[in-house]
């Protein structure tokens, strides 16, 4: 029998925070595909940019190469809770663009906070089976 003595008390879990990642495979990233960015650089700016909102992460190729450079914002835990799909956005290749997404990952992101308007020129839909490729 359990009593309420017995019982434990669970510590939550921390609460996961947003993650984005920045493909670096074989067209993003490389400077003759996209020249004129500083592509290292910018993860660097990013990771920055969004402090303790979000992990950032480099990936091999997405396989979305039309798009260069591509970053797939995905929700936190209470992203997901509210109904928050990872957003993909291609054509990322200026420090305008960065900000504004950092500015949306720290306001919460995917399912919490609704993206500036000027992220839709960038988001696209990947296919299932390049979408399949991130998830947990």
């Amino acid at each position: 029998m359990i009593t309420n003595r017995s019982r434990r008390a669970v510590p939550a879990p921390a609460a996961a925070p947003c993650r984005i990642t920045v493909c670096r495979g074989c067209c993003c990233g490389d400077p003759r595909k996209v020249p004129g960015v500083d592509h290292a650089g910018q993860i660097a700016r990013l990771r920055a940019a969004v402090g303790d909102a979000a992990r950032v992460r480099a990936s091999e190729c997405l396989d979305v190469c039309e798009q260069a450079n591509v970053v797939v914002v995905q929700p936190s835990a209470a992203g997901r809770a509210a109904g928050g799909r990872p957003v993909w956005l291609g054509l990322v290749n200026d420090d305008d663009a960065l900000a504004d997404i950092a500015e949306w990952v720290r306001s919460g992101g995917p399912g919490v906070a609704e993206p500036p308007g000027v992220l839709d020129l960038y988001a696209f839909t990947a296919s299932r089976r390049v979408g399949k490729g991130l998830e947990e």
